[in-house]
């Protein structure tokens, strides 16, 4: 069994399929998927969608991104979302500085708002880093006690790494590792087995075999192989210890 820890269900890419797509997942043995939100609107829907259900929870967060749209009114929006025991972890935060699609003084400025409400709520902050490794490891570095999370997708560098790791971050891996231009196994070898996450990013970043498709939860167990090869043990116990991973860090019942 293992649990998607990371995936945009809410997306308009599975508008017309969700229902298929969650019933792929189940019959490939995913039995927990975090869907994962990037503006208010779409932390409404993953709420929505997330409602009653045991193999679904949400997150609430403003991806940087959309850092320019993160103002008063959303951020008392997230904080009553985040009230909620059907919200589970805050984000996706933290900064992009390879598209630039907002300031970088708004991402940043966002980014701390999320890793303080993380702190203070009691849940795990979704952590999004992608040519910004000097200002993602000192927004870690200062972040209030207490904060937990999970560097996602993980492709930057040892700083970031290391800052995350400091924190007891987890880290979390996509289908990126199944394709021949990945090149951090030595981030891999540097995760301990206790902060291992496994996840597709959905709709984005299929894995291989996957190449070219719509990515979604189902193909999860394509990564999860590939990572357990990389780490020179079996998919079997790659599963179990991702799964309690998720489990203990979104606070997942059993």
């Amino acid at each position: 069994m293992l649990v998607d820890s990371h995936c945009h269900l809410a997306d308009g890419a599975f508008a017309e399929d969700r229902d298929e797509v969650v019933a792929r997942a189940r019959a490939a043995g995913v039995k927990r998927v975090v869907v994962v939100a990037d503006t208010v609107a779409s932390s409404r829907s993953a709420r929505e969608l997330c409602a009653g259900r045991s193999d679904l929870v949400a997150s609430a967060g403003v991806h940087p991104h959309h850092a320019d749209e993160f103002d008063a009114a959303a951020a008392r929006e997230l904080e009553a979302l985040l009230e909620g025991p059907g919200t589970v972890a805050v984000g996706e935060t933290g900064l992009d500085y390879h598209y630039d699609r907002s300031p970088r003084e708004a991402q940043r400025e966002a980014f701390a708002w999320h890793l303080s409400a993380a702190a203070r709520c009691g849940k795990p902050a979704i952590v999004h880093a992608r040519e910004a490794d000097a200002d993602v490891a000192k927004a870690l570095a200062d972040a209030p006690a207490g904060l937990t999370g999970v560097l996602h997708c993980f492709s930057a560098g040892r700083e970031v790494l290391e800052a995350g790791l400091a924190r007891g971050f987890c880290v979390s891996f996509s289908g990126m590792v199944t394709f021949r231009s990945w090149s951090q196994q030595w981030a891999l070898e540097a995760v301990p087995d206790e902060l291992l996450l496994v996840e597709t990013d959905a709709p984005y970043l299929a894995p291989v075999p996957m190449r070219g498709r719509r990515n979604e939860p189902a193909f999860v167990t394509h990564t999860a192989a590939k990572l357990a090869e990389l780490r020179g043990t079996t998919l079997e116990r790659l599963a179990a210890l991702t799964t309690a991973n998720a489990g203990r860090l979104f606070a997942l019942p059993a």
